[in-house]
């Protein structure tokens, strides 16, 4: 599969890229949930990482914004080579530390690759 390019041999966006939201590439909608049933959401959430569902736990802890959720979800997808995923998790934490470390090893990656 090849990319795009112009009349110039220049590369062009996919058209997934050009409706990508000025926000940047994640676009999550917080909802407000009333602090009791988040509290209950939040154990749910907990239970069901600890019973190895992490999808479910990742729609329970995303929905209710519930960082060490997040950052715990994150550091399962790092340590499974999902570095991504991780950083997904990391920006929505927000963990700036653990976020800089994927970036920075992503960078690497990325720099290898135009070395070569």
């Amino acid at each position: 599969m090849s990319l795009p390019a112009d009349g110039n041999g220049h590369l062009q966006p996919a058209p997934a890229l050009q409706s990508m939201p000025e926000s940047g590439f994640l676009w999550v909608t917080r909802k407000e949930v009333p602090a009791d049933q988040r509290t209950a959401l939040i154990r749910k959430g907990n239970q069901l990482f600890t019973d190895q569902k992490y999808g479910l736990a990742e729609r329970i802890f995303v929905t209710v914004h519930y960082s060490d959720g997040l950052v715990r979800l994150g550091d399962l997808y790092r340590d499974a080579g999902r570095p991504l995923d991780a950083l997904r998790m990391y920006w929505l934490a927000p963990d700036e530390t653990r976020k800089e470390l994927v970036v920075a090893q992503l960078a690497a990656v990325v720099s290898k690759w135009m070395r070569e």
